[in-house]
């Protein structure tokens, strides 16, 4: 059986040049040309692989990417990006992305990303991450507390992420920079302090609990107080 794939880009030359490579490499080939037809596309086929390019008119190939994982659907994605976007990849491996490219790229080094997605398929759904009343679910990115949605930025989400994967233990401010920024971070000195008090203020004070705990002089803990 042919290897399928479907490529979500509105740029008429470069989503023939990707097509007619892939196809020159013995793939069978949808293409789609904005975001809408490609998230329909991606949701009836069960593709080996997707292409997609993050700047789609009508439906964004975030908002493309975000709808699939929400509907369980795991086909591997290579995400295309500008070359000077660096959020939009970082949101978009966030949000679910296998690996990305940056334009303008090889064909060579498209194929060969693709090759080594399709031989590792699929992945199993991530996680969904709980402690009493609070869940977070790394597919959907959702935050829930007793079953309300928390609205929460990228770095709170990320942060929250961090401490439930380490919950019970006490982490350093170092730690939480180290895997929420990185150690190349030179902004303002404590801004894991403010960060905990944003998640403080939407967590803990907006629905009476107490699961955010600071350890003097150490750093943090999540965990129901002992």
């Amino acid at each position: 059986m042919a290897v399928r794939v479907l490529v979500v880009e509105d740029q008429f030359k470069m989503r023939s040049l990707i097509a007619d490579a892939l196809r020159s490499a013995n793939y069978a080939v949808d293409v789609a040309a904005d975001g809408v037809d490609g998230l329909h596309q991606a949701t009836e086929v069960d593709y080996d692989a997707v292409v997609l390019d993050l700047m789609l008119p009508i439906k964004t190939g975030l908002e493309v990417l975000q709808e699939l994982r929400a509907a369980e659907i795991w086909v591997p994605v290579l995400v295309l990006t500008a070359k000077d976007a660096v959020a939009d990849r970082v949101r978009g491996l966030d949000s679910g992305a296998d690996d990305y490219l940056v334009k303008p790229f090889a064909m060579q080094e498209l194929l060969s990303r693709l090759r080594v997605l399709i031989r590792r398929g699929a992945g199993a759904r991530p996680t969904i991450l709980r402690h009493g009343p609070l869940t977070l679910d790394p597919a959907t990115r959702e935050v829930l507390v007793n079953g309300d949605r928390v609205e929460l930025s990228a770095r709170e989400f990320a942060m929250l992420e961090f401490l439930l994967h380490r919950q019970g233990t006490v982490v350093s401010r170092t730690e939480v920079l180290d895997h929420v920024w990185d150690d190349r971070y030179e902004g303002v000195s404590n801004v894991v302090d403010v960060y905990v008090k944003y998640l403080r203020d939407k967590i803990d004070r907006r629905h009476g609990l107490e699961l955010l705990h600071t350890v003097r002089g150490v750093g943090y803990r999540l965990g129901q107080r002992s």
